[in-house]
Formats: structure tokens, C-alpha cells, sequence
């Protein structure tokens, strides 16, 4: 699977099944998901189809906050958004927590548009 990601071409001269190494990972990717959303939805006692919205959308926050493509960015996006979050609803309303991180995402991308740890690739042509 990491040789895969890394080069596909590669991969395939050494006599892996890309395609297969591809439906593999979207497989367990798909299990996952699928074991996450049971999980969430015998914690609430509910099941319906917008349920993991929230969750999607602010984790897509923090990967864009960090930089798409790096791991620790996303970590440092994810922390920094929580603690941003929890403290302007303690200072500010609630209400405005989700305001509050689509802000700084506004603000962060308006600065350092490829993310706070992430990499501006130029292309040649």
C-alpha cells in the first residue's frame, strides 16, 4: 500500500496489483468508517444520515488548517482548532463555536494559503 501511494508506476514493475492494493484500501477505509459510525451511533442512541457532518467537516478544517499532505500539520490544525474552539465558546457564546473555526480557517488561509505547515510546490512547465 505505501509503495502504491508512493509511485504507481513503480509499484506496478515490481509485480504489485495496483488496482487491487487501490480497492483494498478503500475497503478497509470503508470498514472503518462503517465500525466509527456504528460506534457513534450506539453512543447516542440514534442513527440518521447527516450524523458525522460536524465531525467530517471540522476534521476537514483542521487538515486544511495544518496543510493538506502533512500529517503533523493536520495534528497541529486539529489541536489548535479545539482549544480555539473551546475557548471562544468559555469567553464568547457557544453558539458561535463553529463560526469561530471557519474563521480562522478564513483568516489562516488568507495568510499562509497552503495551510500552517504545509508546502507550496511551484510547477514547471
Amino acid at each position: 500500500m505505501r509503495a502504491t501511494s508512493y509511485n504507481m508506476n513503480n509499484a506496478r514493475l515490481m509485480g504489485i496489483n495496483v488496482d487491487k492494493v487501490i480497492s483494498l484500501t478503500f475497503g478497509v477505509g470503508s470498514a472503518l468508517a462503517a465500525a466509527a459510525g456504528v460506534m457513534v451511533g450506539l453512543y447516542y442512541d440514534a442513527v440518521y444520515p447527516t450524523m458525522g457532518y460536524t465531525a467530517g467537516l471540522k476534521a476537514f478544517t483542521a487538515a486544511v488548517l495544518g496543510g493538506i499532505g502533512s500529517i503533523p500539520g493536520a495534528m497541529l490544525g486539529g489541536l489548535l482548532l479545539g482549544v480555539v474552539e473551546n475557548l471562544g465558546a468559555a469567553y464568547l457564546a457557544s453558539g458561535y463555536r463553529d463560526a469561530i473555526a471557519f474563521g480562522i480557517l478564513i483568516i489562516i488561509l488568507l495568510v499562509k494559503p497552503a495551510g500552517l505547515l504545509g508546502k507550496h510546490h511551484q510547477q514547471k512547465v
